[in-house]
């Protein structure tokens, strides 16, 4: 059982563990050894999770979420299996920690009077420049 906060748990049925091998240190022992996790969980099927938070996960732009809506976190830091997992379960805690709260919204604003203003004169300022380049082609 994964507990995100006091009201969500996401049960283990719910998390698909597979384990690789990695790459990176561990010398002839890497080879053998199938230390690296692949933690998978079904945001879009999850019935745990609450609409509001399954549409924030779904709506990030992320490189781990495939198309079918399910979250891919692969954990290959550590030497030893139970640290990977123990990474790839924090990883997964922090990226949905990070989505419980919806995001501000945003309020839009106008521009003073005197930014207004100042974007002008230096819109005219760079146009007097650009116009002290020119040459008198005119031939007098």
């Amino acid at each position: 059982m994964l507990a995100v906060s006091r009201s969500l748990v996401i049960p283990e049925a719910e998390l698909v563990e597979r384990f690789l091998r990695a790459d990176g240190p561990g010398g002839q022992h890497v080879n053998r050894t199938e230390s690296a996790v692949e933690l998978r969980f079904d945001v879009a099927r999850s019935p745990s999770l609450p609409e509001p938070l399954r549409a924030r996960l779904l709506a990030r732009r992320d490189r781990r979420l495939t198309a079918a809506g399910v979250l891919v976190i692969q954990a290959r830091r550590f030497r030893d299996q139970a640290a990977n997992r123990d990474d790839a379960r924090a990883r997964l805690l922090a990226l949905i920690r990070e989505q419980l709260t919806p995001p501000r919204p945003r309020i839009a604003t106008k521009p003073t009077r005197g930014a207004r203003e100042r974007r002008l004169e230096g819109k005219q300022q760079r146009g007097q420049i650009k116009r002290s380049r020119r040459r008198d082609w005119s031939g007098d």
